[in-house]
């Protein structure tokens, strides 16, 4: 089946042979064999054959792309989107107090690590700690994770970040602070960078020019919670009020603006 989706991979990109394999640092006589079925690709093949035409490798080795019709090709293109703008909607499992109001779920430091695998499991959040903020809307839900480091300064390490969760991801402005839980990096406090709609993936961004900005593409990403407030014991720095981050984050848009240029001619 890998010739045959790797052939109608191509034609639906409406390449050559010889214009794949220069793509995907092969020669001609190799792909061509690929596609006929005389060899396989091996996995750095897949890899790169995933890369270049942007599907999963599950999706290369399982799905029967040569049986597409146009309607089909449509449906799997556009599956990122629906995804995306969380058409279906997203699990959120949340707690409430005796009166049946949402509270804040904390999760610290400790917790974070089974964040990942439990944020969808109630009995996760059981012994969690809680609290609510008045001043915050009752229609949206809020949730408070613990950050380390010093990669969002002026951010204290160990400050709670309290997030509104956001449901359409596409709706995200680019320079808007968040909380992003992805399958390979955990929870993450960055500026988000939205490149859904060009090369479907986010651009995450620290505060602190010495770590470099990395993407994150839309099917590793399992949640987002955008910046609302922080909690901390400590102060940072010369004192920073909510709407200082919310400056601070856009003073640095400039130089992403240049790395996105440099990105898109690497």
């Amino acid at each position: 089946m890998i010739g045959q989706n790797l052939k109608a991979l191509r034609k639906r990109k409406g390449q050559s042979q010889e214009e794949v394999a220069v793509a995907v640092g092969t020669n001609r006589s190799t792909y061509s064999g690929y596609e006929n079925g005389v060899a396989s690709p091996g996995i750095e093949g897949l890899v790169s054959f995933g890369t270049y035409y942007d599907v999963s490798i599950d999706a290369l080795l399982k799905t029967d792309f040569a049986s597409f019709k146009e309607q089909d090709w449509v449906q799997f293109e556009s599956a990122w989107k629906r995804e995306a703008k969380g058409t279906t909607l997203r699990v959120l499992t949340a707690l409430v107090d005796n009166e049946n109001c949402e509270v804040i779920e904390m999760i610290p430091q400790k917790a974070r690590a089974g964040y990942t695998s439990g944020y969808a499991d109630i009995s996760f959040f059981k012994d969690l700690p809680t609290m609510q903020l008045p001043f915050l809307s009752k229609e949206r839900k809020y949730r408070a994770f613990q950050i380390e480091g010093d990669s969002m300064l002026p951010v204290p390490s160990g400050s709670y970040i309290v997030g509104g969760f956001v449901q359409d991801w596409t709706s995200i402005k680019s320079g808007t602070a968040c909380i992003v839980l992805t399958k390979n990096d955990g929870i993450v406090f960055k500026i988000v960078f939205n490149e859904l709609s060009e090369n479907k993936c986010l651009l995450l961004v620290s505060s602190n020019p010495v770590y470099e900005p990395f993407q994150v593409k839309i099917e590793d990403v399992l949640e987002i919670w955008k910046f609302e407030t922080l909690i901390s014991k400590d102060l940072p720095e010369g004192g920073m009020e909510s709407e200082d981050l919310v400056q601070g984050i856009k003073n640095i848009q400039k130089d992403v603006r240049v790395i996105l240029n440099k990105l898109s001619k690497a």
